[in-house]
């Protein structure tokens, strides 16, 4: 029985690092990413091993750069040993001075920087690779979703096409400018953009290519310093919370039968109202992300949940891009199906 899940005795979780700015995590679900690796699970259920990326939280730090610590010890049921302790501290010839947000996509790291976005190979995550830097200024922070990163910036949103991370590179038609963004959630086809006094920018990304601006909604100046903001589904409806500064948390129901009818499918129109707030002693900075449910595979073809059938298991990496790359590694596009020889 464990009456105290934190004591001095056996647990210490605390990371000392000059200039702490992010915490990530490569899954928000609760995995033991070593379970599976001894023969009698292999044998029970033929379950693929875990990539190694799931035993590591990672910290983004201004001066440090980029920090992992392993987090296993927390869930091997030894409560004497739950004491984290730095694994790799990575800055090599100082890119990631200024890190401030990090944005996980299967084996693929995008850390927002004094440089820009800083692309990384974490395929082994205690050796680092560098791939390449997307040159954004003043960025934020920045989510994957599918082929596109979504990228905030002072400036407003950009977008970055990720369809091969080595060779990432922003879309110039998608820039959708702002007066003062700071982090972004992207849910679908919606992309919320914290934006300071303006509130939040909810803009439309259903051609992630030409976003546009949907609204823009601070609940009539109630929302005056907004500074993060995540969505998610709570009980059946969908909210969005706010890190709004030095007013505190505040809470937008996005979703609902009484403004919106019409409110199912997979991705509604959002129709923000204020519904609850919390002053906070210090401004609200950050926000952490929801629990990720029902999701069995990450971008890079790793598997993460535990399949129902024996030997069950995801597409892995190649197997998936045949569902959306040609033969020449490229998108899957209307003329490529009305060449000769294809069927009509």
């Amino acid at each position: 029985l464990v009456t105290a899940p934190f004591s001095p005795l056996g647990q210490d979780t605390h990371i000392a690092s000059k200039n702490a700015t992010c915490v990530e995590m490569a899954t928000t679900q609760p995995v033991d990413p070593v379970r599976n690796k001894s023969d009698l699970m292999q044998g029970a259920n033929q379950e693929q091993l875990m990539h190694p990326i799931y035993r590591y939280a990672f910290i983004t730090d201004a001066e440090e750069g980029l920090i992992a610590t392993d987090i296993t010890t927390l869930v091997d049921g030894d409560p004497r040993n739950n004491k984290l302790k730095r694994q790799l501290t990575w800055n090599e010839n100082g890119v990631l001075k200024g890190a401030r947000h990090l944005a996980i996509a299967g084996n693929t790291f995008y850390i927002a920087a004094d440089a820009g976005v800083v692309v990384l190979d974490m395929s082994d995550p205690l050796k680092p690779q560098y791939v390449t830097t997307i040159a954004i200024a003043n960025a934020q922070a920045a989510q994957a979703q599918f082929r596109y990163l979504f990228v905030s910036a002072k400036d407003g949103l950009h977008v970055v096409d990720v369809t091969h991370p080595d060779k990432a590179h922003e879309v110039p038609s998608a820039f959708v400018p702002l007066r003062d963004g700071h982090k972004l959630h992207v849910a679908r086809t919606y992309a919320y953009v914290a934006d300071g006094a303006d509130g939040i920018a909810i803009i439309d990304v259903t051609n992630p290519e030409k976003p546009f601006v949907y609204q823009m909604f601070n609940a009539g100046g109630k929302i005056s310093d907004a500074r993060d903001v995540v969505v998610a589904t709570t009980n059946a409806s969908l909210y969005a919370y706010i890190a709004d500064g030095k007013t505190g948390l505040k809470v937008l129901q996005l979703t609902s039968p009484e403004s919106q009818p019409k409110f199912y499918g997979f991705s509604p129109d959002p129709k923000p109202a204020l519904i609850a707030w919390y002053a906070t002693k210090q401004p609200a900075l950050s926000l952490s992300r929801g629990l990720e449910r029902d999701r069995a595979v990450d971008e890079s073809g790793n598997q993460i949940a535990v399949f129902g059938r024996i030997g069950g298991r995801p597409f892995h990496l190649d197997e998936m891009q045949k569902l959306y790359l040609n033969k020449d590694g490229k998108p899957w596009f209307v003329e490529d199906y009305t060449k000769p020889g294809r069927a009509q």
